[in-house]
């Protein structure tokens, strides 16, 4: 039987008879560390008393903070640098742009490769056809320090593009359309394969884009055979022969999803999901307050193009602020080759240095309280991207609005810009749709807390503006504080309780905080229908039971006691009923029983 493309990436890594569902000893060519989570990683190494696997395939990547700005960050940064000195471990620091992006230009990343990152857009990987995923802080010490880790092969999704999209229409936009055909959970722990001619087609460019936004449908990644073109860009940047591994003929597919894109227009998502996408024309003449083009999803050269060639001879709209963030330090380069910092000077833009920006508390990007903003980022979670409401678009979409002051698109640019009425309230605030919303025992018994939602995001669980916070005794006291509604959960539970919720619990970012706070409050266990990709790698890692069962569809209700068997996957309620549930896997058990990955 033939294999997927990443059935074969895998079989080439450790896994050569590996089937979807079976977990593997993965071999990690490339391994990341962030900034603000490369400080944990250290701190991981050292108090297990680890060394380094491969030095010469092991990085730090500083994008979060590419200023340096924020005291924290800096520590985190500098204790970084020092453990790399004396480790030999090539630093690519605040000057150099996203980590993921760095792999690729530097030709660290190569098709049919695997690397790993303390980013959960690790997945932009998938536009070269290599295998990219986003760690915790403990998963990316043990990669460090033994160039593997265990991973479950996942089942893979054919997503066929059919048509082709108008002109007006861009690959974020394409994305967008994607996300508002499958959902949220639409690939949640899938491989999902683009094919058809339009995709084809596309250049590196356009591929990252979709790629990057995989983590919002919750798919370990979604992967582009390589073209041509890409094969040729990685054999320059790496500097050898690269043969490319293609998804065989008769590869065996979970199954097949078409997505119509003929004659697709310009799209925006509306504030707190970013699958709540529509045509732009829905919400076009909003009024907004800021504008942003940049992220790992659309900080690309082509993407600064773009948005140059809508603000060429215009200027922003009075009271509107335009923040630009190129990805990499190349990117920005380019860009003042090009001309295009001039243009977007003279349009009266604010450039910053390369970097993550708006993804990342208090960088550039972030808004405030009852700030409108259009961004070209990959998340508009309630809280993720500031105070304020956020819309998702591309680069042409948000250059527009910035123009011409109120949501629209490059086709529809007004003659003048909408101004704000002095000591009017410009626009009522929709109501936002997001945001609410080794001898350890294998039988926990506790109380519970029912939330009965899907979809919980990990700044829900542990907000970005705590990331700098190292010690998991400090973060107990922040979990849940950003899940409208359940903002004082931290003060209410106690030590033993059991928290259950639905599908696609801790869906978003890498970050390890949004496991470490429940260890930290003394919560033993997670019932969810399902788990983000990662956040289910966190929680077993760490030693955190969690177990995939519909208890949220029953009747179950706050302070009910359950008793459950994690070997067994059993549940038993206080009226004796039962409802079976996914057991442990014999990984996860071991790892559980270790009290962790690290764990002597």
């Amino acid at each position: 039987m033939g294999k997927t493309l990443i059935e074969k990436i895998i079989a080439a890594h450790g896994g050569p008879d590996a089937a979807p569902g079976d977990i593997v000893d993965l071999e990690i060519d490339v391994r990341l560390a962030r900034d603000f989570g490369g400080a944990n990683v250290v701190k991981n190494l050292e108090e297990a008393g680890l060394g380094i696997d491969e030095p010469a395939r092991t990085f730090f990547t500083f994008d979060c903070n590419p200023t340096g700005s924020d005291q924290k960050y800096a520590a985190n940064q500098q204790r970084c640098r020092l453990y790399a000195r004396r480790e030999g471990i090539k630093v690519f620091d605040i000057h150099s742009g996203i980590g993921t992006h760095v792999a690729i230009e530097h030709g660290l990343a190569v098709p049919g490769g695997t690397l790993v990152s303390t980013d959960s857009h690790a997945n932009i990987m998938g536009a070269i056809g290599a295998f990219g995923q986003g760690l915790g802080d403990v998963d990316m010490a043990h990669v460090f320090a033994f160039g593997r880790t265990w991973f479950r092969v996942p089942p893979t999704i054919k997503l066929v593009l059919e048509g082709e999209p108008s002109p007006l229409a861009g690959p974020k936009d394409v994305v967008l359309a994607i996300l508002a055909e499958l959902g949220a959970a639409g690939l949640l722990g899938h491989a999902a394969e683009i094919h058809g001619p339009f995709a084809e087609g596309l250049d590196l460019d356009d591929r990252v884009t979709i790629a990057s936004m995989g983590t919002e449908m919750g798919a370990i990644i979604v992967l582009f055979p390589p073209s041509r073109t890409v094969l040729d860009y990685c054999r320059v940047r790496a500097q050898r022969a690269i043969e490319p591994v293609l998804p065989d003929a008769d590869a065996r597919y979970a199954r097949t999803v078409a997505v119509d894109l003929d004659g697709l227009g310009p799209m925006v998502s509306r504030p707190g999901h970013p699958d709540d996408a529509v045509a732009v024309d829905a919400v076009a003449g909003r009024k907004i307050d800021s504008a942003f083009i940049g992220s790992c999803t659309n900080g690309r050269i082509s993407d600064l193009r773009e948005a140059a060639a809508v603000l060429a001879g215009r200027r922003v709209a009075p009271g509107v602020v335009l923040k630009i963030v190129p990805a990499t330090d190349a990117v920005w380069r380019q860009a003042l080759d090009e001309g295009l910092i001039d243009i977007f000077k003279r349009a009266g833009a604010l450039v910053g240095n390369a970097g993550c920006a708006g993804c990342a508390a208090g960088q550039i990007g972030m808004n405030g309280p009852g700030e409108v903003t259009v961004s070209t980022g990959n998340r508009n979670f309630t809280g993720k991207q500031g105070k304020g409401e956020v819309f998702l678009a591309g680069p042409a979409t948000v250059a527009a609005s910035a123009v011409s002051g109120v949501v629209t698109h490059a086709g529809a640019l007004a003659d003048e810009p909408v101004l704000f009425v002095e000591g009017e309230d410009p626009t009522p605030r929709a109501e936002r749709s997001g945001g609410v919303g080794g001898g350890r025992p294998t039988v926990i018994e506790g109380r519970v807390w029912v939330i009965r939602r899907d979809n919980i995001d990990t700044d829900m669980i542990f907000h970005n503006r705590y990331l700098t916070i190292t010690d998991p005794a400090e973060m107990g006291q922040y979990a849940f504080d950003n899940l409208e509604g359940w903002e004082d959960f931290a003060k209410r539970v106690r030590p033993g309780d059991i928290v259950v919720t639905g599908a696609n619990f801790g869906a978003g970012s890498s970050r390890q905080q949004a496991v470490d706070c429940f260890k930290a409050l003394g919560v033993p266990l997670i019932v969810a229908r399902s788990y983000g990709a990662i956040y289910e790698r966190n929680a077993v890692n760490a030693g955190l039971p969690i177990l995939s069962a519909d208890l949220v569809g029953t009747d179950i209700a706050d302070g009910e006691r359950i008793r459950v068997d994690l070997a067994q996957g059993l549940i038993t309620r206080a009226d004796g009923s039962t409802v079976r549930g996914a057991p442990f896997s014999g990984v996860q058990l071991e790892i559980y029983q270790r009290g962790g990955l690290l764990a002597g």
